[in-house]
């Protein structure tokens, strides 16, 4: 019956009614609600982790995992300590060593038993002599204090033997390394690593050592700890970014809007989307992993962008002569439908990346779709609300006319480019770009492109490390390990270890 309204269109009435009627109520209710999760918000955490990175259902891993604390894994940290003049074969030089291996052995979370330098009883020399084998530590538990040439040669002769130079030991003698491996979770405690309490004492070896030693040794750090703490410490710049962009963003909004009152309300609304999203994240005990750390940008901008069309579509109500609820209430039944379902796609497409079996993406997924979610209820509740109490003075509607008068010039000007010749230049440009666009992706880099790390700058102190110990050592920060299972006493089976 044509005369009859649909009844979805019916209960959209109705409710809308409804929250118009206790505008008022709602707003305080938005209000503590924005108050408890922001409480929340002030208490989130940044959570790194070394296994989220991993596809930890993939067979190979799955083996990793299981032999981790027998083998060691790839979540290392590597401690070089350079001789600034000379070569490492100095008192000074291996007293420094002791003591830097022991800072290490007992930082938080390092595995002590698999920690190595050649100050460490694990790491053994084995060589044939007359009467056999003889074997022994590279620095002995008897090194005096004060060694004398010989004590350096010999143990210069036991580094050699050992097969740790190039590993432990700078193939110029220049260098000597500190390896710890670190464990995810505390067997006792079951508590996670803390990664920026591991980098904060790794960086409190660094500057202890470079200020006693006078500069004469220097200390380069390098794995995956010391890497999140750079990240970690660069986040605390993006707070600054963000609050710069929230200005050019309100800004350019005010332009557009014409009024701090209509260009704060968007603005407003997707700041308390972004806290309500990082105070859930809290609640549900997620911590934000330092990838994830530009998905609140998405959030406020996506709000934003969404905020724009509800204090377009709300003022062009206001030059019909409808007061600010009554406009405010057609914009949003206006605008209820069409906007939940974009942003409900835009929830789908990021809970799409769930199917990736990385925990790092999964993550990534839940942060940024529950932010989008946020927005449905600031954006398409909170926003016409705030709306409804603004009022906009008559000569509002005269001064967007004059900006309209002017868009159309601009925009005149524009379409002459829809007409024949030009566009049949337009097409021509933008065919011959995608030519070239398609040859030149088959040339894309799969991978490194550069030395270190490449989320951080090439000149950053991390990868002047990298840099570095690659040249001095003949290791990488990369491991390949090949781990074979076998049947009991299967490791002393000749046939076994023939085929290893």
């Amino acid at each position: 019956n044509p005369g009859r309204a649909a009844p979805s269109f019916v209960v959209l009435e109705r409710f809308t009614a409804w929250m118009f009627r206790y505008r008022t109520p709602l707003v305080v209710v938005f209000a503590l609600l924005t108050v408890v999760m922001g409480g929340f918000a002030f208490r989130v955490r940044v959570d790194a982790s070394f296994h989220k990175s991993l596809p930890l259902d993939h067979a190979y891993i799955r083996t990793f995992v299981k032999h981790e604390r027998q083998f060691g894994g790839a979540n290392r940290v590597m401690v070089a300590l350079r001789a600034e003049r000379g070569d490492i074969f100095t008192p000074e030089f291996f007293a420094e060593l002791k003591k830097v291996t022991d800072e290490v052995t007992f930082l938080p979370a390092v595995d002590r038993a698999q920690v190595q330098s050649i100050r460490t009883p694990n790491v053994r020399y084995i060589e044939i002599v007359d009467d056999g084998l003889s074997a022994g530590n590279v620095v002995p538990a008897e090194f005096p204090a004060t060694p004398t040439a010989e004590d350096f040669a010999r143990i210069r002769d036991n580094i050699v033997k050992s097969g740790r130079l190039g590993q432990l030991v700078a193939n110029d003698f220049t260098a000597a390394m500190v390896i710890g491996q670190l464990v995810e979770v505390d067997s006792q405690t079951g508590a996670k690593v803390d990664y920026t309490r591991v980098a904060q004492g790794l960086e409190a070896i660094r500057t202890r050592v470079e200020r006693e030693s006078g500069g004469a040794i220097r200390v380069h750090i390098i794995g995956f700890a010391k890497f999140i703490g750079d990240v970690s410490e660069g986040a605390r710049a993006v707070l600054t970014l963000f609050g710069v962009s929230i200005v050019i963003t309100a800004l350019l909004v005010w332009n557009y809007a014409g009024r701090w009152k209509l260009a704060a309300a968007p603005i407003v609304c997707s700041l308390v989307a972004v806290v309500w999203q990082l105070g859930a994240l809290t609640a549900l005990g997620y911590g934000i992993d330092p990838f994830s750390i530009l998905v609140p940008f998405l959030v406020f901008a996506i709000g934003v962008s969404h905020g724009v069309q509800k204090i377009c579509t709300f003022r062009n109500e206001v030059f019909k002569g409808q007061d600010g609820p009554t406009a405010a209430r057609a914009a949003f039944m206006q605008l209820i439908a069409p906007g939940i379902v974009a942003l409900m796609t835009d929830t789908v497409g990021f809970i799409t990346m769930l199917v990736i079996k990385i925990p790092a993406i999964q993550e990534l997924a839940i942060t940024a779709s529950l932010g989008v979610s946020v927005i449905v209820i600031t954006n398409f509740f909170l926003l016409p609300i705030l709306l409804s109490y603004l009022r906009l003075p008559p000569s509002y509607a005269a001064w967007v006319a004059r900006r309209r008068k002017k868009g159309d010039a601009w925009w005149r000007k524009l379409a002459y480019g829809m007409k024949s010749r030009p566009s049949m230049v337009i097409i021509v440009l933008g065919l011959a770009l995608g030519i070239w666009g398609e040859r030149t992706a088959s040339r894309i880099h799969i991978g490194d492109t550069q030395a270190g790390r490449p989320e951080l700058r090439p000149g950053s102190r991390y990868n002047l490390d990298t840099a570095l110990i690659a040249s001095k050592f003949s290791i990488s920060a990369d491991v390949m390990s090949v781990i074979v299972e076998t049947l009991p006493n299967g490791s002393v089976d000749h046939e076994v270890v023939t085929l290893m």
